[in-house]
């Protein structure tokens, strides 16, 4: 006896409802424009809560050094104030200009990736511009180790010479890394995958540092 097989009725996706009813329903995320670049902006937040667990353990370990700073300057009789190289204020100004550059690149490459803006007019020039001023700083740390080195300043000549070394070689690597974001930031924008959350990720981290370069140069002017 024959058999007669039904094939499933197909399904046309595009006739769905763009938003469900109350029971749940399909989702369209690709805008009317036919836009691609705006699905980018619904990323997933695992890049966001990453960065704040980084951060917090970078809060920590610093938090640990400025106390054993404290500590050990109490205990030490032969503690030896230094005179900052001049190049570090420098630097202060260098890293706060790359926070501003930073805002405002984020805030263009979200204009960009909304379509508001035409495409002439790409922020990657602003990402750049904060890539620069990032490596300058490092740059700058750089030079004001080898100037107190050259004065014969090392880091076994005195203790206080040792935690100015410490804190500002961990946070230039700490920096080292906010830079290897930047690059990853800007390579995806380029290739126009960027999603909203891994700037905004990257972002974070780079304020921070900032910020973190501050409360450094203030407790090394205070306490070394």
């Amino acid at each position: 006896m024959a058999t007669t097989v039904h094939e499933p009725p197909q399904i046309d996706l595009e006739k769905l409802p763009s938003h469900g009813s109350g029971n749940g329903g399909w989702r369209n995320l690709v805008p009317a424009e036919g836009d691609l670049r705006k699905v980018k902006d619904y990323s997933p937040p695992p890049a966001s809560t990453g960065i704040w667990v980084g951060l917090a353990g970078i809060t920590m370990t610093f938090a640990a050094f400025t106390s054993a700073l404290i500590v050990r300057q109490g205990a030490a009789h032969d503690w030896q104030h230094i005179i900052l190289p001049p190049v570090l204020y420098l630097n202060t100004l260098i890293i706060i200009a790359s926070s501003v550059t930073l805002e405002v690149s984020r805030h263009r490459v979200a204009a960009f990736m909304g379509g508001t803006r035409r495409d002439a007019e790409t922020p990657a020039r602003w990402l750049y511009l904060t890539l620069f001023l990032g490596l300058l700083f490092v740059a700058g740390q750089t030079f004001a180790w080898m100037q107190l080195r050259s004065q014969g300043f090392k880091l076994a000549t005195n203790i206080s010479y040792s935690f100015f070394y410490v804190l500002t070689v961990a946070h230039a690597l700490h920096l080292t890394g906010g830079l290897g974001g930047m690059v990853r930031v800007i390579s995806k924008f380029n290739r126009q995958v960027l999603r909203r959350s891994t700037l905004d990720a990257t972002s974070r981290y780079w304020h921070f540092m900032g910020v973190l370069w501050l409360y450094l140069l203030l407790l090394l002017w205070m306490k070394v």
